[in-house]
């Protein structure tokens, strides 16, 4: 079989449509930190915002995965990355995210100590979308099954974290935030 190669910087295409949140977010900055903190505050905070989204697209640009007889190497776009030998290799599955109306998938292993693993690469969303991703999928568990005995393959039990969506997770930091609040503001008026 041929070794597989799933980068991002073929799955994360820049469009206009993926930049117009970001300038959204430096419109607001200009024109709000203009008003309340100043034109020196405001051009650093530009320039922090513009620093940490350009690493952010740098860093999933630069991600890829690699699935060949060694195993599966994964690089999250700093480094060589790291290879996965496939005995240390339990099971492969898809992660289905929900959220805002939108559903993304990520190809992922799970290791013997119990961590997991996304590929980099080998993802599809709505807003970066890979017609040919079930295909590279099933590519990347053929891979495992012939490289893998049949009693080595154990599907994992469901933990708590694969209940954990970004909306749960979001909801519950909320109304965390919102009980700090209300106990400061408690607390100030005693």
């Amino acid at each position: 079989m041929n070794e597989l190669i799933f980068r991002g910087k073929d799955l994360f295409r820049p469009s206009w449509s993926n930049l117009v949140p970001l300038l959204a977010v430096l419109t607001l900055q200009l024109v709000f930190g203009g008003m309340k903190l100043g034109a020196l505050s405001t051009l650093w905070l530009v320039l922090g915002t513009l620093v940490l989204g350009g690493a952010g697209f740098a860093v999933g640009w630069r991600s890829w995965s690699r699935v060949g007889a060694d195993g599966v190497t994964v690089c999250w776009g700093i480094g060589r990355g790291r290879t996965y030998p496939w005995q240390d290799i339990r099971w492969v599955d898809v992660r289905e995210t929900k959220g805002n109306g939108m559903t993304s998938h990520a190809a992922r292993i799970f290791l013997t100590d119990g961590r997991r693993r996304s590929l980099p690469g080998l993802q599809t969303s709505a807003i970066y979308p890979a017609a040919d991703f079930g295909v590279n999928f099933q590519q990347v568990v053929n891979w495992w099954e012939y490289s893998t005995h049949a009693t080595q393959r154990i599907r994992p039990e469901k933990q708590f974290r694969d209940r954990l969506t970004p909306t749960v997770v979001g909801l519950v930091l909320g109304l965390v935030l919102v009980a700090v609040g209300f106990v400061v503001v408690f607390l100030q008026q005693l």
